[in-house]
């Protein structure tokens, strides 16, 4: 069993009702990074619906949560034949920190059209990439990144201003990405907004939607998170996630606050 398959186990201990571990090894100062928190509602979705993959997930991080045990409260909405729905509450000693809802299916089943109107960026290979420089930042651990872009701004130069990260990443202990891992790793790469003001500040999330596309392929993932909109503080980051086999596995959104000590954005 992979790192990131134990540290999101969850264990059915009543009716409706999992429970996980939130681990060491996954936080961004303080607190367990969202994508984490997110796969281990995800596990526990798998482990309530009859589908088991998750095709579109919503969470609302109402409140930070901590290290150790999490209750995830499962509502299933609907069993389809295609796809199921559900809703999960995660819990930390009785207060409601983060609110899921998703739609489960069997990926390999999708049948349609492709089509795509941004076509996967060409980036140089894992081993010409420099590692993320983040070394203090706990998610390093267990989330192994590779810039293309960006990579300044934790080399102390001046930020290019791109509202962009773009990279590859993959699991530290050398797993193969699964379905569940992209919940995670959509949340794994640092704040567009860094590569305009710098590292100088804090961007917690508000909320994060994943939609994942298929069953990724082995190999390191290729990243791209991007925002072109900031507005009295408040920013979104777009993501797009493809396979080492050159197919889109993943989109996110997420909204977050932009929370800064003291600095000017590059202009």
């Amino acid at each position: 069993m992979s790192q990131f398959a134990q540290e999101t186990s969850v264990e059915h201990i009543g009716e409706n009702l999992w429970r996980g571990e939130l681990c060491e090894g996954w936080r961004v100062g303080a607190v367990p990074n969202g994508g984490y928190v997110l796969a281990v509602a995800g596990r526990a979705l798998r482990e309530a619906l009859p589908h088991k993959d998750p095709l579109s997930v919503n969470a609302f991080y109402l409140a930070p949560t901590a290290l150790g045990p999490i209750d995830c409260r499962v509502e299933v909405l609907r069993k389809g034949r295609n796809t199921s729905f559900a809703e999960v509450k995660m819990y930390q000693l009785g207060e409601l920190k983060v609110q899921v809802t998703a739609a489960y299916t069997d990926l390999d089943l999708l049948k349609g059209e492709t089509w795509s109107a941004a076509p996967r960026p060409q980036y140089p290979g894992w081993d010409e990439c420099e590692p993320a420089g983040q070394k203090r930042v706990e998610l390093s651990r267990r989330a192994d990144l590779r810039l293309v872009t960006g990579s300044e701004v934790f080399r102390k130069r001046e930020p290019n201003g791109s509202g962009e990260f773009c990279g590859w990443m993959r699991h530290r202990d050398g797993a193969d990405p699964d379905a569940l891992s992209l919940l995670m790793f959509a949340d794994a790469l640092p704040p567009p907004a860094l590569t305009v003001f710098g590292p100088v500040g804090w961007v917690p999330t508000l909320e994060l939607t994943v939609q994942v596309r298929a069953h990724p392929a082995p190999g390191p993932l290729q990243a791209r998170l991007f925002s072109r909109n900031l507005t009295r503080g408040v920013i979104e980051a777009d993501g797009e996630y493809w396979d080492s086999a050159g197919q889109l596995v993943a989109i996110s959104r997420q909204t977050a606050k932009l929370r800064l000590k003291d600095a000017r954005p590059v202009t």
